[in-house]
């Protein structure tokens, strides 16, 4: 089934729906931990792949909430 141009998500909904900061939802694209694809520079989620991922419990960051600065 393809999936319409509602249930394609930009990187500022997403963030909204997880109720996160833009920069977070943004880091866990960065670290393939949120399913995503790009069009061109830009970061889209579809709404089934978030779902899913929400669904499967989700995943961290690499360090958690403590992250020594390098």
């Amino acid at each position: 089934m393809a999936e319409t141009t509602a249930s394609i998500l930009t990187l500022n909904e997403v963030a909204r729906l997880l109720k996160i900061p833009y920069a977070r939802a943004a880091e866990l694209t960065r670290q393939n931990i949120l399913p995503h694809f790009r069009l061109g520079r830009q970061v889209r989620i579809s709404r089934s792949a978030l779902d899913d991922f929400i669904a499967a419990g989700g995943r961290s960051l690499d360090g958690g909430w403590r992250r020594v600065a390098r």
